[in-house]
């Protein structure tokens, strides 16, 4: 798949076998981690390029922008890619919740039990 993606930024882009890199959402002011979601050198691009999230969705493969059904907007304050070059950390100006579950962040689950040492 051709994409618009800077060829300098897409040859620093570590991808699964499928293409994919995961991109974590965080809250710009608050630092509060949102949820993870994928992407390709495609969503990437149209994440650059217009200011809000876009993923790809590996259960109904397709891209969706984050809020487009919900009103649950994330609105792109910046994006960083890791040393590895396989993980973005974009952060955020999030919408009401990023939760499929309608919950504020996806992490709030509860936190597992650690071994004792």
């Amino acid at each position: 798949m051709t994409t618009p993606l800077d060829p300098a930024l897409a040859a620093r882009l570590t991808r699964n076998a499928d293409g994919l890199f995961p991109a974590i959402a965080q809250q710009y002011d608050t630092g509060e981690v949102l949820m993870l979601g994928w992407m390709d050198d495609e969503a990437l691009h149209r994440t650059l390029t217009t200011g809000r999230c876009t993923y790809w969705s590996r259960s109904r493969r397709e891209y969706w922008v984050k809020g487009d059904t919900s009103g649950h907007a994330q609105h792109v304050k910046s994006v960083a890619l890791d040393c590895d070059g396989d993980t973005v950390l974009v952060k955020v100006d999030q919408v009401g919740a990023a939760c499929h579950t309608g919950d504020r962040t996806c992490f709030d689950a509860g936190t597992l039990p650690l071994a004792t040492e």
